[in-house]
């Protein structure tokens, strides 16, 4: 008889599996694994373009074509699950340029002939180019390596307690109401519906699924397992859910069809919209605990979204329950890659703080992270956010918040590379006559202005038009207003907070450092020498060296480290003080996501000692070699100190080897770094524990490692899936102590 752990192996096996034959179907993806599986053979969408620009937008496109795709997935489901459902492709992938397609796109001859037929190279396919231009800002993104945010998918969460209020069939109703109330937007409801439907017949087609299974199903266990899980289905396929099981499968049919619409959204807090089912379930005597457990590793494994344990209330009442260690647990016996947060704070239950941390030490995967409820909830209040709504704010990306069913933020969307602004501003100054660190500074200022004007008028551009181009149709289910005033997510959200990110911080406090130092505090170096020496790409090794031996940010004390705050402090006046447009706001942070090659890329060779081309530093974390010891409480102090504080966050992202063991008191010791961080204002904090000597062979075969998960940054991901550049950049890191 197969028992729950049998079949969580079992499971585990099979997510291994799927990676691998995902990364000889698609290649390699510096990405999320997002929980989907492979393609089957013969697997086949013809979409539908309403553009004369061969892609498709707003409520006919997005709609027609959500249809095609959802109505192309063939039923999921596993005998050793107890959920079903999962997704394998998404909308986004067919209104691309044709060279960006996914690999197996363009291994597909027929659809790719499709595609082509009606793709021209003039326009972007993502966003309607033609009906809403933005020629004029294209230089300006160019010049500073802008991230513009128009045309990406928002990174926010929808409010899952409507979706368990209402149920499928409920959404059916709340659109009809709504088409009574809004005669004027049957366009909308027509859309909204259509989405539904597809819903509802994906669903249908894994209830066929199980009774099929069935048939031919003997092991008495798996009988039973799969007749609850066809019960489940045909509970919830109109109705809301009613039990932790339904609530579980509903969240998993809804995910799959929010991924398979635009990869967005994200989770909820796990412990807390999922306690009244377990709770009643348990007063009603109908579950036990090792079943909630294998239920949430299912969860987990149908889709590894962001979801939240731990926090606390408005007032400041620690929301940790049972159900929080469960989910902890759920997490260790599937243990793959999942992106888990902890909300820290200074009620927060010791004891499920410390298991949280034991979890990192014993299965090495890099989950979970932790985020301070208090330093970030301070901040979003900066922005004239009361405390009640601060404190619903979840993780739902990398290192971004938002307000489930309320906010519509960009987040993950907006990025300014500081290492292109500074390049500008070297540039300018080469043409006066007195040089200087400060006159740099000043320029750099200019630049930054020019940059951060660029990016607002980007992003008002998308949230003016978003929904004519990609309406959030799946989202806005469980939006508040949306569905009763007939208005999409971006038309009718009560914040619009878009976070909005710098990147290369440590190059560019780096190189004012390494400029005051060498040129102007010691005179080893004169600016034209450095100009030179810029524009040659350091053909003098002796020179390139003796900028990059400076002392760095995050090394203590350093005039780096005052460099760094001071980039900070100007970059935070001056995002949050943009004009914007009433009731929208820019919010910044400092982070890179996955773009250090990318953004590297760009940038020639900078007074750091960094060669042109070379990747920037990764997030807000201090260049390799920062300290010779590599001190990790340098490392977060440094951190610490250069938070924007307005909500958004700058991560302390840490890889490490450690020689002080579980026995040896190693989750004190990271407990301690967690809370002394925090005190000192961090507000999230990433941790990868790796195994030093498996890393390298897993670079060198990752074909031999395909279950190793490494927590690239704000996500985890398989190391084997990740292209050869990306995993050296992950080993650097973690050579580095970074």
């Amino acid at each position: 008889m197969l028992t729950y752990q049998d079949r969580l192996y079992r499971m585990r096996q099979t997510k291994i599996a799927h990676t691998l034959a995902k990364k000889e179907q698609n290649g390699y993806t510096d990405l999320d694994d997002f929980g989907t599986v492979p393609l089957p053979e013969g697997y086949y969408v013809e979409p539908w373009y309403n553009s004369e620009n061969g892609s498709f937008y707003g409520l006919d496109g997005m709609s027609e074509n959500f249809c095609r795709v959802m109505n192309a997935h063939e039923p999921y489901v596993d005998p050793m699950e107890m959920l079903c459902g999962r997704w394998r492709d998404m909308l986004v992938n067919y209104r691309g340029d044709i060279h960006y397609m996914p690999d197996w796109i363009q291994k597909n001859t027929k659809l790719r002939n499709f595609m082509q037929r009606g793709v021209t190279a003039q326009w972007s396919k993502r966003w309607d180019e033609k009906r809403f231009p933005y020629d004029d800002l294209k230089p300006l993104q160019e010049k500073y390596n802008i991230a513009s945010g128009i045309d990406g998918d928002a990174h926010f969460a929808c409010d899952y307690r409507i979706g368990f209020a209402l149920g499928f069939g409920g959404f059916l109703e709340k659109i009809a109401a709504g088409r009574k109330q809004n005669p004027q937007k049957q366009a909308f409801y027509d859309a909204e519906e259509k989405c539904v439907r597809a819903i509802i017949a994906f669903v249908d087609r894994h209830i066929e699924k199980i009774q099929e299974l069935l048939q031919s199903e003997s092991r008495p266990e798996i009988r039973e397992s799969l007749e609850k899980m066809l019960s489940v289905c045909r509970n919830i396929r109109l109705d809301r859910p009613k039990t932790f099981h339904e609530a579980c499968q509903w969240t998993a049919f809804f995910n799959c069809a929010a991924r398979i619409y635009t990869r967005d959204g994200a989770g909820f807090q796990l412990d807390t919209l999922l306690l009244p089912f377990y709770e009643n379930d348990k007063k009603n005597g109908i579950l036990e605990d090792e079943t909630a457990i294998f239920l949430l590793a299912n969860l987990l494994l149908i889709d590894p979204h962001y979801y939240q344990l731990s926090g606390v209330d408005e007032n400041d009442r620690d929301l940790t329950n049972h159900l929080s260690y469960l989910a902890l647990e759920a997490a260790d016996r599937i243990n793959i890659s999942c992106n888990l947060t902890v909300r820290v704070h200074e009620n927060c239950d010791p004891a499920f703080l410390e298991k949280a941390v034991y979890y990192l030490f014993k299965n090495k995967n890099g989950w979970p992270r932790f985020c301070d409820d208090k330093n970030l909830c301070d901040g979003y209040m900066r922005n004239g956010v009361d405390k009640k709504t601060a404190r619903q704010r979840i993780a739902v990306g990398c290192n971004w918040m938002c307000v489930p069913g309320r906010e519509f933020p960009m987040n993950d969307t907006v990025k300014v590379n500081f290492a292109k602004v500074l390049e500008e501003a070297l540039k300018e100054m080469k043409t006066e006559k007195e040089p200087s660190t400060e006159r740099l500074f000043a320029l750099f200022q200019k630049h930054l202005l020019c940059a951060v004007e660029t990016v607002a008028r980007g992003v008002n551009l998308h949230l003016d038009h978003i929904h004519e181009v990609t309406p959030e149709l799946i989202m806005n289910l469980m939006f508040h207003h949306c569905l009763e005033k007939g208005l999409d997510a971006s038309q009718c959200a009560e914040l619009f907070t878009v976070g909005v990110d710098g990147a290369a911080l440590a190059v560019a406090a780096d190189s004012f450092g390494a400029m005051e130092e060498r040129i102007e505090r010691e005179n080893k170096l004169s600016w034209q020498q450095l100009y030179e020496a810029l524009e040659n790409n350091f053909a003098d090794e002796r020179l390139r060296l003796m900028l990059q031996s400076t002392p760095k940010y995050c090394g203590g004390g350093t005039a780096a480290d005052a460099w760094a705050k001071r980039i900070s402090a100007l970059w935070t006046e001056i995002v949050a003080n943009q004009k914007m447009p009433a009731g929208r706001k820019l919010v910044p942070g400092l982070f890179s996501w996955a773009r250090s090659i990318e953004y590297g890329q760009a940038v020639g060779a900078t007074p750091n000692g960094r060669r042109k081309g070379e990747p920037i530093s990764h997030g807000a974390n201090p260049n390799p070699h920062f300290r010779v010891d590599g001190a990790v409480t340098a490392l977060s102090s440094g951190i610490a100190g250069v938070q924007c504080g307005r909500g958004n966050t700058a991560p302390l992202q840490l890889e490490f080897d450690p020689q002080i063991t579980l026995e040896e008191g190693g989750v004190q010791l990271v407990l301690e770094l967690i809370k002394t961080h925090f005190r000192l204002g961090g507000t999230l904090i990433n941790i990868n524990i790796l195994d030093g000597e498996k890393l390298l062979q897993a670079h060198k075969n990752p074909e031999q490692y395909p279950d190793l998960v490494v927590r690239v940054t704000g996500f985890t991901a398989y190391f084997a899936s990740l292209s050869p550049e990306f995993r050296q950049l992950v080993v650097n890191r973690f050579l580095m102590g970074l």
